[in-house]
C-alpha cells in the first residue's frame, strides 16, 4: 500500500467512525505521528495534503522541523508535540511547535510561563494530559486534580487551553478509558467552556476515541508503517 493509499484508508475510517457516532467527520483532526521517520516522509505527506504532524522527542523533532522548513519553506506543517517534554527542552520546543498535547505537571507549566514571558508575541495551544492509571510515576494529571491544575494553566495568558489528552492504558478497555477522558472534558468545560477539545486515540483505537468525542487523533504506524 502506498503512502497516499494508507492516508486515504485512515481518513475513510475516520469518516465512518464519526458518522456512526453521529458526528461531522470534519470535526476530527488527524495528526500523523512521524517520530523515528525521516523528514522526507513529512515532505511526502505534505505533498499529498496532510498538514498536521506529531513528534515526541525534541532533539529529533527540532532537527526535522528545521530540515522540512529549509526544503519546503512555502508549505509549512503544523507541528504537534505529543510526548512527555523535559522542562529543559521547552525553549527549543517553542521554536517550532504549535500545539503541545502533553502538559502534565506544574514544573512544566512554570517553565512554559517563564519562556513565553520572554517571547511576548508567542502563544501556544495546549492540552492537559490525564493520567488514567493508579501509577503516580506515569505522566499526566489525575482526573481529580484536573480543575485545580487547569485553573493555573488558564492564568498564563499566552497559553490557549484546548482541552484534555488521554492515552488508553495497556490491556485496558479503550472505550472505557476514553469515556473517562470525555467525563474529564465535561468537567473542564465547567470552568473553561472553550476548552472542549479532546486529544485521544491512536492507530489501534482511534475509532473508539472518536465514538467518545475525540477531536484530535494521533495516528502513526497505520499510515507511516514501521521504521
Amino acid at each position: 500500500m502506498s503512502l497516499a493509499e494508507a492516508l486515504s484508508a485512515v481518513k475513510s475510517r475516520i469518516d465512518l467512525a464519526a458518522k456512526q457516532a453521529g458526528r461531522d467527520p470534519n470535526d476530527v483532526e488527524l495528526i500523523v505521528v512521524t517520530k523515528t521517520h525521516p523528514a522526507q516522509l513529512v515532505l511526502d505527506l505534505l505533498a499529498i495534503g496532510q498538514r498536521n504532524f506529531g513528534e515526541n522527542k525534541d532533539q529529533e523533532a527540532s532537527a526535522k522541523a528545521l530540515e522540512v522548513a529549509s526544503v519546503n519553506p512555502t508549505n509549512q506543517p503544523i507541528w504537534h508535540f505529543v510526548g512527555q517534554l523535559q522542562s529543559n527542552k521547552v525553549k527549543s520546543m517553542l521554536n517550532y511547535t504549535s500545539v503541545l498535547h502533553s502538559l502534565d505537571r506544574e514544573s512544566l507549566l512554570k517553565e512554559l510561563a517563564k519562556q513565553l514571558a520572554n517571547r511576548p508575541q508567542t502563544s501556544l495551544d495546549v492540552f492537559i494530559e490525564l493520567n488514567l492509571t493508579d501509577d503516580p510515576g506515569r505522566g499526566g494529571v489525575q482526573p481529580k486534580d484536573l480543575l485545580s491544575f487547569a485553573s493555573k494553566v488558564l492564568e498564563v495568558p499566552q497559553l490557549n487551553l484546548l482541552g484534555v489528552m488521554g492515552v488508553a492504558g495497556l490491556g485496558a478497555n479503550p472505550s472505557a478509558e476514553f469515556e473517562r477522558v470525555a467525563k474529564a472534558s465535561a468537567d473542564l468545560r465547567s470552568i473553561s467552556p472553550k476548552s472542549g477539545y479532546i486529544s485521544a486515540g491512536m492507530s489501534t483505537d482511534f475509532e473508539q476515541a472518536i465514538a467518545q468525542g475525540a477531536t484530535h487523533i494521533r495516528v502513526g504506524t497505520a499510515i507511516t508503517g514501521n521504521r
